[in-house]
């Protein structure tokens, strides 16, 4: 296949002439108007993904690839055209149009208001109110004004009055054939409320630099712990719960020293196979992807930390707690929960290891005896603080391993990697003091290997080393427990070496790891 063969298949239609280039703005729409990734543009095209990621940041192409872009973009703004023209066709000349009834709203279901109520879909004044949801009835008057950005608790009298009304089961595909009900609390955001603030500093980074990768990715790495807090500001409009930037902290949590560390065990694996059985063993470090980004998907506590005594665990809270950790009997083929600790006796430890240690203790597992909880400092906390952050960074993170941008990629890695590492009393972040978070999130990366080993090891892997955050050890068919890539579920490999001897021997670690 040629290359305007190759062209040809992603387009069906388009024009061979000369044709000037659009400004750089309008090349990325074109090819997101289509579904189209970097990529796919790039092998039609005979060049890397990065190279058309510098055509869209505002160089141009030159000599033959010139004409194949060009030719590209004028046929991808035809079928869009085209699109959009039948889009906006009166629906009784469309072919594809369906019957009048189907389109019409019920009005047996539909009230007229005595007052307006804001749109459950945009949040603007709305004269209608379908199956007890005010909301509009013409699609062209929803969201045809800026939505209302803040997001007040409804009262319970208001409620009961508006959406907490359940449409009844027999009614409901009524109201999917009209307009869209959508509860109170739940408002659906226009495309314009959600940019993609990282595509645009990556691309205003490539367009600064004059598309010299390096230089755009030192440029953004440098800039990645505020932007990393511009963007948890942005998915948090609208948000359920408030939280304390700079709350006061305990003496648990500041340092003991100007570089010394505070009193939180972070329960850090670091741990070695005691010994491996006689004879040769092919071992596989694999690399746990994106763990960080993972851990953000952890309990955290949303207020100032309150403190309590006695053994009980209460799961509305999270925070910090004092406890006797439980005899670990397993210490020849699993880590330890709590990572290689000599000192015996109580020690703080954070939300995520009391919970896998409790988890642990129940009957599912029956590893060990329940820790003992001696005092805590918690507050009331939520696992999806910082969900939507993390699947912002996750889904660009994605979509530059697909397109093979490694300029997002390492901007994206920076941003989350920092925002961890910089919680704590920080010179380079003072929007968030929160020494807890931070303590949490890695607690919870260091709980996360800890589940993959243990994963490992019920099927049938031996497990030979767990480090840190993202280093797993293993002998056996690996491929069959643990799927392979660079996806934040996948896991990749980091090394391979052979171990053991005719008879049992203590377990060494490898002499130079890749």
């Amino acid at each position: 296949m040629s290359d305007f063969q190759a062209i040809d298949a992603l387009l069906a239609s388009a024009s061979s002439d000369r044709i000037p280039l659009p400004p750089a703005a309008e090349r990325r729409r074109l090819r997101e108007g289509l579904n189209l990734s970097r990529a796919q543009l790039a092998t039609a095209l005979g060049v890397g993904a990065s190279t058309v990621g510098g055509w869209e940041s505002g160089r141009d192409p030159s000599g033959e690839v010139r004409e194949k872009y060009a030719y590209f973009l004028e046929g991808a703004r035809t079928k869009l055209d085209a699109g959009a023209a039948t889009a906006t066709a009166p629906v009784g000349d469309r072919a594809d149009a369906p019957a009048e009834a189907d389109q019409a709203v019920d009005t047996d279901d539909v009230d007229a208001l005595a007052a307006a109520q804001p749109c459950v879909l945009c949040g603007q004044p709305a004269r209608h109110q379908v199956e007890g949801f005010p909301q509009h009835l013409d699609s062209a008057e929803c969201g045809a004004v800026e939505p209302v950005q803040a997001e007040k608790p409804v009262s319970e009298p208001a409620a009961q009055q508006t959406s907490r009304q359940l449409a009844p089961a027999g009614r409901q595909d009524r109201a999917a054939r009209g307009v869209r009900v959508v509860p109170v609390g739940r408002r659906v955001q226009a495309a314009s409320d959600t940019p993609d603030l990282i595509g645009s500093a990556v691309a205003a980074a490539l367009a600064e630099h004059a598309g010299d990768v390096e230089a755009a990715t030192a440029a953004l790495v440098k800039r990645a712990i505020p932007d990393a807090m511009a963007l948890l500001d942005h998915t948090r409009k609208g948000g359920r719960y408030d939280i304390v930037a700079h709350p006061w902290l305990p003496e648990i949590l500041r340092k003991q020293t100007a570089r010394g560390a505070d009193q939180i065990w972070e329960a850090r694996p670091k741990w070695t196979r005691p010994e491996v059985p006689a004879g040769q063993h092919e071992v596989t470090a694999l690399d746990i992807n994106g763990a960080y980004l993972s851990a953000l998907k952890t309990h955290l506590p949303l207020g100032q930390l309150e403190h309590s005594t006695g053994d009980h665990h209460d799961r509305r809270r999270a925070g910090v707690h004092l406890i006797t950790p439980p005899v670990w009997d397993h210490d020849a083929v699993l880590p330890n929960p709590i990572g290689n600790r000599d000192e015996p006796g109580p020690l703080w430890v954070t939300e995520p290891t009391l919970r896998l240690l409790l988890r642990l203790s129940g009957p599912k597992y029956g590893l060990c005896d329940p820790p003992e909880i001696h005092e805590s400092w918690t507050s009331g906390a939520t696992e999806g603080l910082l969900e939507k952050f993390r699947i912002v960074l996750k889904d660009a993170r994605d979509r530059a391993i697909g397109e093979d941008d490694e300029v997002t990629l390492e901007y994206v890695k920076q941003m989350y990697s920092k925002f961890v590492s910089t919680l704590g009393e920080s010179n380079y972040n003072r929007e968030l003091y929160r020494t807890d978070w931070m303590h949490l999130i890695r607690s919870q990366a260091f709980a996360n290997l800890w589940t993959k080993a243990f994963k490992a090891y019920d099927e049938g892997l031996m497990v030979v080393r767990a480090m840190g955050t993202d280093e797993l050890h293993v002998i056996g068919d690996w491929r069959a427990v643990f799927p392979e890539g660079r996806g934040v579920t996948e896991v990749k490999v980091k090394d391979v070496y052979t171990v053991g001897t005719d008879q049992d021997q203590p377990m060494q670690a490898p002499q130079s790891p890749s």
